[in-house]
């Protein structure tokens, strides 16, 4: 009896050690980064506006993330996040020539370039898998969330070619702007550099999947996916 006493006594201790120990590895940090954006163009479908498709191209532009993060064991994290960076779209949409223009004046087809000015915003929550070594923890994550693309004017002056008799009319007119809300995937790796016992800085790398539509009203549907790459560097504070 005195030898299964010990026993229990000693696996409760050496419990109660582990369960201390993988307690001092949870943390909770607030961080905030800066960022490049780099996105890759994408072409979009035909529509009635843009029988030829659209071809459509993000700008780079630098941006800014703000992080809540909970570690709790190696295995085990999760952080929300919000991003923030310029998205001006460059737009080359081809467009067509109704007949009966002839083709002696006119130009059966024509690109067309659209500059619209917009932010980016994107809300996000991800899985974290991460490790202490040293001063260093070296993380990956993975998570989904909703990017909005936000024109900031409400109409864009757009080029049109039209068939007026036999007269092939070039000109502008003013196009609706809309919204788009879409869903994305975020995958990353990083590493936090504890400088101070509650401070450090981290690096990461970020990237978003999504599909791109046209800023501009009943000029494109949605392209195929495209891919958006994050470098960031910012500081992190742990409680």
């Amino acid at each position: 009896m005195i030898r299964i006493h010990c026993a229990s006594r000693t696996t409760f201790l050496l419990a109660l050690v582990g369960l201390a120990s993988w307690s001092a590895r949870a943390q909770t940090s607030v961080a905030a980064s800066l960022y490049g954006a780099f996105s890759g163009s994408t072409t979009a479908p035909s529509t009635s506006n843009a029988p030829g498709g659209a071809l459509l191209s993000p700008s780079s532009a630098a941006g800014a993330l703000i992080e809540l993060r909970h570690i709790s064991n190696p295995l085990v994290g999760y952080e929300a996040t919000y991003a923030y960076n310029r998205a001006n779209q460059s737009e080359i949409v081809t467009t067509a020539t109704p007949p009966p223009c002839p083709t002696t004046n006119c130009i059966p087809s024509d690109n067309l370039t659209v500059a619209i000015p917009a932010n980016a915003h994107a809300l996000t929550g991800d899985w974290i898998v991460s490790a202490k070594v040293l001063h260093l923890r070296p993380f990956a994550l993975a998570g989904g969330g909703v990017l909005f693309h936000v024109p900031t004017v409400s109409t864009v002056p757009t080029p049109y070619i039209a068939c007026v008799g036999t007269v092939c009319e070039r000109g502008t007119t003013n196009v609706s702007t809309n919204t788009q809300t879409k869903g994305v995937f975020v995958y990353g790796v990083g590493v936090d550099w504890g400088l101070l016992p509650h401070m450090g800085l981290r690096l990461q790398y970020r990237g978003n999947v999504y599909k791109l539509s046209s800023l501009l009203k009943g000029y494109s549907s949605d392209s195929a996916f495209t891919h958006t790459a994050e470098p960031m560097l910012g500081l992190y504070f742990r409680f």
